[in-house]
């Protein structure tokens, strides 16, 4: 390779690139799942040959993984693709790999290497220059690691030379109609002078009063949003941590080491009052909530401990839910009772995260008992008695809700209708010549909601004001000057679009802004046709060693 780059490599780059593959490359290695074609379901190796790759193959995973991970390190910096978007750069620059190959296509100049050195953003400063002063932040910053060497940066950089010429190859002219480039222009630079018409839904109170038959009807149309869910009744062994406080034991020692381990979770209080002065001070103004915390984990860890003692017993003593009674009775436990309970409203005394409702929905006549499960309390183990299936209720069961649901519905419906009516009394008043204030006050008399407006000095869409609401691209997308758009709605209001004023920007073919525009849509289309091929080329190599389905 060029002299310029064996040395500035064998100087310094070692120390950045070794570091931060801690930071970038492993992540990555677990992004890759077995529906993929890369990691392994099971222990059983498959062979997945990927242009002479094997992705059944740790090593040759690791290959692949770890160059694209490097490569997009040094492109990107620590703004690195991630999931399905690195898996798919991952596998396009592989092929692009393979398909230079099999055109026989030169490889990579010095200059072109040294060029493309100069552009990672990885050794970019604040101009986006190559900044050797960046450059030695990251040698000072980051450590060695043994698994990369100085070859492999330089076949990584060599690497993406051939991959972005593979992609200019594939990439042709980039064809773009005329038209296109107009609709960009004009999407994109026509200035707008703009006001919106908010109104607020909040204060809209449309009179509602919904007859019997109106609710039946709305019920039996809706009726899968109230099926009752499956739910289960069971009972449970409790063991709240609180009986075993008395059980715990802390030394001074204790306290201060879980204290020193956990600072940020108790901050001294700003009021404290404390004779301790100096390093201890902190310490002492919370050591009674530390030494409380302490003990309840303490006393979680003793009730996790005794539930397991018993989950154990009913498992090799093969106790039926026929024996229970006298199991319990021998080791003076009780059964407590839970309301039956879905997936998602699980009882208060029990509830602790997702555990209970996986572990309660999977017993059964069979399994009567659960494993230890942890709970608000402390643990607990629960006793199947029955599983009740979905239903549909009655009418009468759900009339509260549905109720309340058909109200926001139909007050929706109404604010929508609200919308076209007051477009249509803002359009008839600016016709017949009023101002804008005008035309909404007059807009303003038709109903009980609150109508504010408010216009913004001129703006192009490529450079809108702060404090624009988005959902007014799409709506002034389409119109012209004087045009008002239909009210859309955004959070809790509506708002109507007035184009105010509308100046297009040069559409002159031969304008500079017209070429440049057209250089860009060309490039875009290019790579995205790029893209798509090495997708497809991917794909089909992909295809050809999937793993068949057994029906």
């Amino acid at each position: 390779m060029i002299s310029w780059i064996q040395k500035t490599f064998q100087r310094h780059f070692r120390l950045i690139f070794l570091g931060m593959l801690v930071i970038i490359i492993v992540p990555f290695v677990f992004t890759f799942g077995p529906s993929s074609g890369i990691g392994q379901g099971g222990h059983k190796t498959v062979n997945r040959t990927f242009f002479g790759l094997n992705l059944g193959s740790a090593s040759d995973q690791q290959r692949l993984v770890d160059d694209a991970g490097l490569s997009v390190m040094l492109q990107a910096g620590y703004s690195a693709l991630q999931g399905e978007q690195f898996q798919q750069y991952a596998f396009q620059r592989y092929a692009a790999l393979h398909l230079a190959e099999q055109l026989h296509l030169p490889g990579p100049t010095d200059q072109e290497i040294a060029a493309h050195v100069q552009t990672l953003r990885a050794f970019a400063g604040q101009d986006g220059k190559f900044d050797p002063k960046t450059y030695a932040t990251f040698r000072d910053s980051l450590t060695t690691n043994p698994r990369l060497r100085e070859s492999d940066v330089l076949r990584v950089i060599s690497d993406d030379v051939t991959y972005n010429n593979v992609q200019k190859l594939l990439s042709g002219p980039g064809y773009v109609l005329p038209g296109d480039v107009k609709n960009q222009l004009i999407r994109a630079d026509s200035l707008w002078t703009v006001a919106s018409i908010e109104v607020d839904y909040t204060s809209f109170k449309p009179a509602l009063t919904p007859t019997e038959t109106e609710l039946t009807k709305y019920f039996e149309d809706n009726s899968f949003r109230y099926e009752i869910a499956p739910r289960v009744s069971l009972d449970y062994l409790d063991f709240p941590a609180a009986d075993y406080i008395s059980k715990v034991t802390l030394t001074d020692a204790e306290v201060r080491a879980y204290y020193d381990a956990n600072a940020s979770r108790f901050p001294k209080p700003a009021d404290a009052k404390i004779a301790v002065t100096g390093a201890d001070a902190d310490f002492a103004a919370v050591r009674p909530q530390v030494e409380a915390t302490l003990k309840l984990e303490q006393a979680r860890r003793l009730a996790a401990e005794a539930s397991s003692d018993v989950s154990v017993a009913l498992y090799e003593g093969k106790i039926t839910a026929a024996g229970l009674d006298t199991f319990l009775s021998a080791r003076k436990l009780a059964l407590k009772t839970a309301a039956p309970f879905d997936h998602d409203n699980i009882p208060a005394e029990l509830a602790s995260g997702a555990q209970v409702a996986e572990e309660a929905f999977k017993l059964g006549a069979d399994r009567p008992f659960s494993d230890v499960v942890s709970t608000s309390r402390g643990a607990a183990i629960l006793v199947w008695k029955e599983t009740i299936a979905a239903r549909k209720p009655a009418f009468a069961e759900v009339k509260a809700r549905v109720t309340a649901d058909y109200l926001d519905n139909e007050k929706r419906r109404r604010f929508v209708e609200l919308g076209r009516s007051l477009r249509s009394t803002l359009e008839t008043r600016l016709k017949a010549g009023d101002t804008l204030d005008k035309s909404v006050d007059a807009a303003r008399a038709t109903t009980t909601a609150k109508i504010e407006s408010k216009t913004w000095p001129a703006f192009t869409l490529a450079t809108p004001p702060k404090d624009i609401d988005y959902s007014l691209y799409g709506a002034i997308d389409t119109l012209q000057k004087g045009g008002l758009s239909q009210m859309i709605i955004s959070g809790d209001k509506g708002i109507i679009a007035y184009a105010i004023d509308k100046k297009l920007p040069d559409l002159d073919p031969a304008g500079s802004k017209f070429i440049e525009t057209r250089g860009k849509l060309a490039r875009y289309t290019a790579s995205r046709d790029a893209s798509e091929y090495l997708g497809e080329l991917v794909e089909r190599e992909l295809a050809k060693s999937a793993p068949s389905v057994e029906q």
